[in-house]
């Protein structure tokens, strides 16, 4: 195995048509792709075919990729948010403005929130809500570290901007759910 790219491996037998090796990939990075296209997308069909395409675009190019370059996962990501974003670009309501409290639509009913906690599934469906509510890049740059765990070299350069910048999204993004989250009643523990 490539300890540079453990994946290295995998694309030579996937170009030849491996069917072993596309199952292995797939095994492999399916979770991890889903988890990124839901959260991005926050429509789990949609995810799905996301995934989907980015395992067909994995097959197509396999025989072109050369290592020693960017880490295959890398590129994997980056094609499945490019994917993510055409599909962002065709809805109706998108638009990448920065979140402020005048125009955030309610996340849920506040009838529904009692004073006291909201029990975890409830507060898994608004920190979901309120991630798909932030900026774009926002988002992106929140799953890319915290539900994927790229350290934030890895993840600055998916994005292709600098650590700093990275950063700042990240701090940005931190605010606003936390603003978001406070409005819910969902307060860390």
């Amino acid at each position: 195995m490539n300890e540079l790219d453990p994946d290295a491996e995998l694309l030579p037998r996937i170009a030849r048509g491996d069917q072993s090796a596309i199952r292995e990939m797939v095994a492999k990075k399916l979770s991890r792709l889903l988890a990124l296209a839901t959260r991005m997308l926050n429509d789990r069909g949609e995810a799905e075919d996301v995934a989907q395409e980015t395992f067909l675009r994995v097959w197509k190019h396999a025989e072109h990729w050369q290592s020693g370059g960017a880490k295959f996962d890398t590129w994997l990501h980056k094609v499945a948010l490019n994917l993510c974003y055409d599909r962002l670009r065709t809805r109706k309501d998108y638009t990448d403005k920065d979140y402020s409290d005048e125009n955030a639509p309610e996340l849920i009913d506040p009838a529904l929130i009692p004073e006291q906690r909201l029990d975890k599934s409830q507060q898994g469906d608004v920190i979901s809500a309120a991630l798909a509510i932030l900026p774009n890049r926002q988002r992106e740059a929140l799953v890319l570290q915290y539900y994927q765990e790229l350290s934030n070299i890895e993840a600055a350069d998916l994005m292709g901007v600098s650590v700093d910048a990275l950063e700042s999204l990240l701090s940005r993004a931190r605010r606003n759910m936390r603003a978001l989250l406070a409005e819910q009643g969902v307060h860390k523990a």
